[in-house]
């Protein structure tokens, strides 16, 4: 029997840590493909971005991509700032309360969708790069 006296949902540290662990775990040339990429783990998103989305509850976003996707970028504009990705822990943790789902996947998952959004993948595109993770 496990002793959940001792369990606790993970810290901002260790949902990072599982979030890289899930990137690493991504096919080598998607990897590749997202170098500059910079993923950032916080506990909810800020009211100005749930505003900017139209997003009332601070438990309704995931993750979310920050930057401009390549197919908008143009070697024209000037250097923006880094492209970044957002994972959302307490809304992925209650997410992972409500689901059958393994944490780790649901990171797979939202980090895929999410590093997505930077390449303009279809569903279809995301769903193989996520079925190619290595477990």
């Amino acid at each position: 029997m496990t002793d959940w006296h001792s369990h606790r949902a993970p810290s901002l540290a260790q949902f990072e840590a599982i979030a890289n662990a899930a990137y690493k775990r991504l096919p080598a040339m998607f990897r590749d493909m997202t170098k500059g990429v910079l993923i950032r783990v916080e506990d909810f998103p800020t009211d100005e971005v749930l505003d900017s989305l139209g997003i009332d509850s601070p438990f309704g976003l995931l993750g979310l991509y920050h930057g401009v996707d390549l197919t908008r970028q143009s070697v024209l504009d000037p250097s923006p700032l880094p492209e970044m990705i957002f994972l959302y822990r307490r809304p992925i943790l209650d997410y992972w309360t409500e689901h059958d789902d393994k944490l780790g996947d649901i990171v797979t998952h939202v980090l895929v969708h999410e590093i997505g959004h930077h390449f303009g993948l279809s569903d279809d595109d995301m769903a193989r790069i996520e079925a190619d993770a290595v477990n």
